[in-house]
């Protein structure tokens, strides 16, 4: 291995602090006779605690779809899915993919005319970190307003106990063209705080993951609030003007090397 030109002699002191320097995963730890060293062990725990926490933790709905209000002077609509509880929706995935009765009868009412469709529906959804969402969604799409100008938006929807799925029903009852589903991502030991964004063309339920983009790792330490503003407006505006989303559409390569 090389490093600023210079060869770097594995199994030494230097190799293993540079590779400590490209990642946040736990490589070359020391080791008292068979076991960690305790630092390392404690450490371990308390980021395996702080995952434990994330998902099993229940997001602060109605704080956030108040603070989306204020940030985007929109309506909020506050959805729940077909699972009651977090234990529910961590034991049927399926039942987070749909919405409860009385989250389906509020979107019938705020349905559009036949004759009415909106370009994007943003949905606001826990998944598996609520800590995510808590933290990133809001600042995330205090950036996206600029890239969103001009766009005729539905309601935002903010839900609770929801996969990404979801968002396949919701944005064909609020006739929209594209939705993009904001939700927190399976915590790992060193993220439990990871955003994820889904954006969907002509969405409807039967959706496939095949048929979405998606832009990971949205934190501090990842993928910027402005950089995933970025990427999303990319996204947005090739899905509209290709009407499709999905593996046939890829960011470019020369975008990527500017980023």
């Amino acid at each position: 291995m090389k490093r600023d030109g210079k060869e770097i002699a594995p199994n030494t002191g230097a190799w293993v602090r540079h590779l400590r320097s490209l990642t946040p995963a736990r490589v070359g730890l020391a080791r008292t006779g068979v076991s960690l060293e305790t630092h390392d062990l404690l450490d371990f725990q308390r980021c395996h605690a702080q995952a434990r926490d994330a998902v099993n933790s229940r997001l602060q709905a109605a704080a956030l779809a108040a603070t989306l209000s204020e940030i985007t002077c929109a309506e909020v609509l506050s959805l729940h899915s077909a699972a009651p509880n977090r234990t529910t929706y961590l034991q049927c995935p399926d039942l987070g993919r749909i919405l409860d009765e009385p989250s389906r009868n509020l979107l019938t009412r705020r349905a559009p005319a036949d004759s009415e469709t909106s370009a994007l529906a943003l949905i606001v959804a826990d998944g598996l970190s609520a800590l995510a969402v808590e933290r990133h969604a809001a600042p995330l799409i205090e950036a996206l307003l600029t890239p969103l100008t001009g766009w005729q938006l539905a309601p935002l929807c903010v839900v609770e106990q929801a996969r990404v799925a979801i968002g396949d029903e919701i944005g064909l009852a609020l006739g929209a063209q594209i939705s993009v589903v904001l939700i927190g991502e399976r915590p790992g030991l060193s993220s439990p705080d990871s955003l994820g964004a889904y954006i969907t063309w002509n969405p409807r339920p039967g959706r496939t993951d095949a048929e979405r983009n998606c832009i990971s790792n949205i934190r501090a330490e990842g993928l910027s609030y402005g950089q995933a503003a970025a990427q999303l407006g990319y996204y947005l505006t090739e899905a509209r003007r290709r009407q499709l989303t999905g593996v046939a559409l890829k960011e470019e390569p020369h975008r990527l090397k500017e980023d």
